[in-house]
């Protein structure tokens, strides 16, 4: 923090030591640019989508701005509002549909929106101006026009309030969803975190900030025209951010620095080989800490540090830069994106990394039972009832019948195992409960509503939690955070609230931590609050996975092969565990490969076979069961 403050503190005072107003508006336009990379990193950098649309929105808040000014003579104090909010409706407008599709095909239609907004501005020549472009001065501000510092220190002042909201949301409930879309957009879902709903709202915040960067930059170049927001534009704000260092703020204005520098660094030689002898050393100096700190081998380390001195020596070796700068530029921006995935802060950050978390801060309650609510006592009176209700399920995939007519009842506070050979239904079972597959046929009914055709999100908040046979953690996300996505279901403050860090965000926030830290308490994993899930050993993950779906309140938790792959110890401990979680009084459905574990811990057992349901009963009945014996001996027994 106080590192940032004294950053702000220099940016402020630059035009105190410089009369040049070059350098000025150069510095101006690198916080310009950051406050959309603050936004652009929102949905590159924690949902994981590729947009290559941004340099369209940026265009939407400069014309918003200069045709407001031109046609209705705003006040900057209304211009900058609306340049935010149209950008942000134009970028709902985009998210809408094109965040129906991934990967490349994202790419794509984010690129034609770009495309077409360019064609727009150029065509609009009623509104727009067409190619002749808009001319906008420096604005007015309590009815005197700003001078060129003036103007300065007031983008510094909107930078540092994007840096702070941005910040906030990120390290909200908001900003956890986001991640979590990036880590497993499955488990997301059945966390009760919407993936389309939650991709479409970081979209949206993406655009606003886009909107406010180009409505400033339209007054700090005092002229807009089509060609500036073009494909060329678009590329370098993603490579920005990947330059940078994706997810972190530092990362954003320092991709800023290098789109706005390093073009016009190409074109001093006499600089060029300042800047090039410097990184060198940089880079030496950096590849020698991080092979002691065994962050990296030497052989890995051999390219960039041969490739950052053979750029000094070429450097030197060279008479003019002008035939060469495209292709240097092109060369550094390949060796970043190919050498440091992580980005530039990215890669210093391992260089001086020391493991913190807010989850230290706090203690788990020594009775775990506070970290638990019962959801299962809130919902209904007959604590024997029956929970669960599916029949005649049919899961067909083609000609095949992944289920088969299948029927089953679970009974309100027990155990009910769900065993079978490999490939008998069990996980496609547990997928159809959920929502991740829409039977074909039958019914399923939860505590007496209708589950089928329902989104897993809304399955999820109703009362059903699940683990997965393949851990889907959030990997790059702490243990402690893990566990609050799981809690996102008990925040309803909004953006503004995170923005202006309410009491109300503030209360929330605090008992998402205390409770998270309880459930973790509840597996065992309090003292890894701090750790990454993908560094866990497999056990822990899997323990993370149960704390993460109870953090949803559930009545019924499906249980999908949590001893997999765990040592005696370890089932020992999940054996308690499971039994804590039936004493709480939430139901639970056990698939599992481990018979001691179903025959110690399951109230009654149903087995599947090739998609159909062969027997059910007590433990031991089913046990003795001859059709189960032969289906997992493969021969009819003796």
């Amino acid at each position: 923090m106080l590192s940032l403050v004294v950053f702000l503190a220099l940016l402020a005072a630059a035009p105190l030591y410089t009369a040049n107003p070059y350098y000025i508006h150069m510095i101006g336009t690198i916080m310009i640019y950051a406050i959309l990379l603050f936004g652009l990193d929102i949905v590159v950098g924690y949902t994981g989508q590729v947009s290559l649309g941004h340099a369209g929105l940026f265009g939407v808040g400069s014309y918003t701005a200069g045709v407001m000014f031109m046609k209705l003579g705003a006040p900057l104090w209304l211009i900058i509002p609306a340049s935010v909010c149209v950008t942000a409706g134009f970028g709902a407008l985009l998210a809408l549909p094109a965040l129906r599709v991934t990967g490349p095909y994202l790419a794509m239609v984010t690129l034609a929106f770009g495309t077409i907004i360019q064609i727009l501005i150029n065509e609009m020549t009623f509104l727009t101006e067409g190619p002749l472009g808009i001319k906008v001065p420096k604005p007015d501000l309590f009815g005197a026009k700003l001078t060129e510092h003036e103007f300065y220190w007031l983008v510094l002042a909107l930078m540092a309030l994007s840096l702070v909201v941005v910040d906030r949301i990120l390290r909200s409930q908001l900003g956890r969803a986001f991640e979590a879309l990036r880590g497993s957009p499955v488990a997301s879902d059945c966390m009760g975190v919407s993936v389309y709903r939650y991709k479409v709202y970081a979209f949206v915040i993406s655009a606003g900030f886009a909107g406010l960067s180009g409505c400033l930059y339209a007054y700090s170049e005092q002229y807009i025209s089509p060609n500036t927001y073009n494909f060329e534009l678009t590329v370098l704000f993603l490579l920005a951010v990947i330059m940078g260092g994706r997810k972190t703020r530092s990362g954003a204005m320092l991709g800023a620095a290098i789109i706005v520098i390093l073009p016009k660094l190409l074109d001093d030689l006499e600089m060029f080989r300042q800047v090039s002898s410097v990184l060198a050393a940089l880079m030496l100096v950096g590849a020698v800490v991080a092979i002691a700190k065994k962050i990296t081998t030497p052989r890995a380390m051999a390219i960039p540090v041969v490739g950052t001195l053979a750029l000094a020596a070429f450097s030197f070796w060279l008479e003019s830069i002008t035939d060469w700068r495209l292709s240097i530029f092109g060369l550094m921006i390949l060796f970043v994106v190919y050498y440091l995935q992580d980005g530039i802060v990215g890669f210093f950050r391992k260089l001086t990394s020391r493991k913190t978390s807010r989850g230290e801060a706090y203690h788990a309650p020594s009775d775990a039972k506070d970290a638990i609510t019962v959801a299962a006592s809130l919902a209904g009176q007959d604590a024997k009832g029956v929970l669960l209700d599916a029949k005649g399920v049919l899961m067909q995939f083609g000609g095949l019948k992944a289920l088969n007519e299948v029927d089953l009842r679970i009974q309100r506070g027990t155990i009910h195992g769900l065993i079978g050979p490999n490939g008998s239904g069990k996980s496609t079972m547990m997928n159809v409960l959920t929502g991740i597959y829409v039977p074909t046929a039958g019914s399923i009914e939860f505590a007496g509503r209708s589950v089928v055709e329902r989104s897993s999100a809304d399955i999820a908040l109703s009362g059903i939690a699940r683990t997965f046979q393949n851990v889907q953690l959030f990997g790059e996300m702490t243990a402690l955070q893990n566990v609050q996505v799981g809690l996102h279901h008990t925040f309803n403050s909004n953006l503004f609230d995170v923005a202006l860090n309410t009491p109300r965000y503030q209360r929330e926030d605090e008992s998402a931590i205390e409770r998270g830290m309880g459930l973790l308490n509840f597996v065992g994993l309090a003292d890894l609050a701090g750790e990454e899930a993908r560094n866990l050993p497999y056990g822990k993950q899997r323990l993370l996975e149960i704390a993460r779906a109870l953090a949803l309140d559930p009545q019924l938790l499906l249980l999908d092969e949590p001893a997999a792959g765990l040592t005696a110890p370890d089932i020992k401990e999940l054996i308690a565990i499971i039994r804590k979680i039936r004493d709480h009084g939430i139901t639970v459905i056990l698939i599992e490969h481990h018979m001691d574990v179903v025959m110690s811990v399951c109230d009654a057992v149903s087995v599947l076979d090739f998609g159909q349901k062969i027997a059910e009963g007590k433990p031991a009945e089913v046990q003795a069961n001859e059709k189960v014996i032969e289906a997992y001996l493969g021969a009819p027994a003796a």
